[in-house]
């Protein structure tokens, strides 16, 4: 399939402009400037003239990750059977050093944008580790292969919890170093708002209070989004609290770090008190909720953190996540909803045994994948709605070596839900960003 930009298209599929809501279209009349923005939907528009996608294709906006460690792409899938503390002091932390290697960096970085495009993720939010040429390699890379991608150099210096072989010599070196990033994406040929730099404290307990302080003091000063992870766990969100006397929020905002469409992963220990700070800095939570189930020891409470108007969207967290899809993330955010809900234990009574009114529906996961990430970085995208960018993915349901069976009666939203429980990377037919096809 060709590129759109300056085309009016004849479109069938679905979007969640809006939370709780979804809305199927079936040959509406999508119109595109030569930027790749959308200037015209129209459900009942005149398809004089337009381009019309292979029949049965179905289009859905491309999926937004809040939460990738992007080296960890090279150990998907390894030693999820260990506490937290030591994945990361014995797998991921040796791993990530191996990145001052640009030929080992430019591989596996390739080898993932890649990847992901053909999932039909067109937004990633990156960390990246703590070497400045690696990082500004990897938005090298993002520019050139068309994901749209906010990234940051991982910021991690104090002795106590990084190890010597992996950690920046000092605060200073921490801050310089994310400044230097900073000002490569703002100033990378070309940009035009498709790369997007990201002040990045790995957490709390890798940082000292100079280097939190120096990095908050940074983000406001250059207007930079921060992305980390907060209260994740027991461990994390205890030793926090030992150290500073603080949640996690508290701290992270106390140090200038809670700036508008910034993004915290996990929250799965996260107060009332600490999401009602969240919501006033206008920052939000990437909800990660198969990595959750390996190392958060709680789920977090989508729905409940939803209703109070936290901004909530998906992450994958890969490698703390064992695969690197929004699919897969959406399913296990829906099933582990429903676990919060009904609870686990047959030993409890069943009306004691669930936290009860937690779970989410598909289309609240769809919401997630797509609008609400976009929403929470502040993106134009995430919905067919005339302004954004035109970000999107087309289904083939019918493709030979798919896994979606639409029998006979299937309509409407129905069609939705099993777009979303059963496509596979086989039916994902090609993948557009800013109107361009990047994959297909």
């Amino acid at each position: 399939m060709k590129d759109l930009r300056g085309q009016k298209v004849l479109v069938s599929g679905f979007h969640a402009p809006n939370q709780g809501t979804v809305e199927g279209f079936e040959n509406a009349v999508l119109t595109l400037d030569d930027a790749g923005r959308i200037v015209g939907f129209e459900p009942d528009g005149d398809p004089t003239g337009a381009t019309i996608l292979p029949s049965g294709w179905l289009i859905l906006p491309g999926f937004v990750d809040l939460h990738v460690h992007a080296p960890q792409y090279a150990q998907l899938g390894t030693a999820l059977d260990v506490p937290l503390e030591e994945w990361l002091q014995t797998y991921t932390f040796p791993l990530e050093a191996r990145f001052s290697d640009l030929a080992f960096a430019k591989e596996v970085y390739s080898a993932l944008i890649d990847d992901m495009l053909a999932l039909g993720t067109t937004t990633a939010l990156h960390f990246a580790t703590v070497h400045v040429p690696a990082t500004t390699l990897l938005a090298d890379l993002c520019l050139a292969k068309g994901q749209r991608a906010l990234i940051g150099k991982v910021a991690m210096d104090d002795p106590d919890q990084c190890p010597p072989e992996y950690r920046d010599p000092s605060a200073e070196d921490a801050i310089a170093g994310t400044r230097a990033v900073i000002e490569y994406i703002n100033a990378m040929p070309g940009n035009d708002g498709m790369v997007h730099p990201v002040v990045t404290p790995r957490f709390v307990p890798s940082c000292t209070d100079a280097c939190l302080s120096g990095l908050g003091a940074l983000a406001q000063e250059t207007g930079t989004r921060v992305q980390s992870h907060v209260s994740e766990s027991d461990w994390e969100h205890d030793y926090v609290r030992a150290r500073t006397g603080r949640s996690d929020v508290e701290a992270l905002a106390d140090h200038g770090l809670m700036v508008p469409h910034s993004v915290f992963a996990h929250g799965t220990h996260l107060s009332g008190s600490d999401m009602d700070l969240m919501i006033a800095h206008q920052a939000g939570v990437a909800h990660c909720p198969l990595s959750n189930a390996y190392f958060s020891g709680a789920v977090f409470p989508l729905r409940a953190a939803l209703e109070r108007g936290l901004n909530v969207g998906l992450g994958s967290d890969m490698s703390g996540g064992p695969v690197a899809s929004i699919w897969e993330t959406a399913r296990m955010a829906i099933a582990s909803s429903r676990l919060l809900e009904s609870g686990v234990d047959a030993a409890v009574a069943p009306e004691a045994r669930g936290r009860g009114a937690a779970r989410i529906d598909f289309r609240t996961a769809f919401y997630l994948a797509t609008r609400g990430g976009a929403k929470a970085l502040g993106l134009p995208v995430g919905s067919f709605e005339p302004g954004m960018k035109f970000d999107a993915i087309a289904i083939d349901p019918k493709a030979a070596k798919g896994t979606i069976r639409l029998w006979p009666g299937y309509d409407g939203d129905l069609v939705l839900e099993k777009l979303l429980y059963s496509t596979s990377r086989a039916n994902i037919a090609t993948v557009w960003v800013d109107g361009l096809r990047r994959v297909g």
